[in-house]
């Protein structure tokens, strides 16, 4: 992810991104590595490597891409950056209220995923099976 601002946006994409302004802002939330820094978050704040570590318990993130995430979230003002004047540096993360409610929502959408995704393989399969039926007729 990066911080798309800084990036220059043309075509479809900036005018969709101009008619709704909101995507971005979905597109943060919504990321592989912003979905698990929200949602770790919950729990508490927590240092830069020590929120790391518990990505890394789901999937491999780098500290490039984890540490344009934050940024990110930050900008946003769903993550609040503390960074202490202590050596050495101790800088942690927590949510804002902005972000705890973001969070939540997502943590919310997370749960009914994994509730639900017994369902979804099967509709999956139904229609994996009914494609090929469709394309063995044709």
């Amino acid at each position: 992810m990066t911080v798309s601002s800084r990036r220059t946006r043309t075509g479809p994409e900036a005018e969709a991104q101009a008619l709704c302004p909101y995507r971005l802002v979905l597109e943060h939330v919504t990321s592989r590595w912003g979905v698990l820094v929200l949602i770790e978050l919950l729990e508490g704040s927590r240092r830069f490597s020590e929120l790391r570590r518990a990505i890394d318990e789901v999937g491999r993130v780098s500290e490039k891409m984890l540490t344009q995430t934050l940024q990110t979230l930050e900008r946003d003002g769903l993550v609040h950056r503390d960074a202490k004047p202590v050596i050495p540096p101790r800088v942690d993360y927590s949510l804002t209220g902005l972000g705890r409610e973001a969070a939540e929502q997502v943590r919310t959408l997370a749960r009914w995923t994994h509730d639900r995704l017994g369902e979804v393989e099967k509709a999956r399969q139904a229609y994996d099976e009914a494609r090929e039926q469709r394309s063995r007729a044709s």
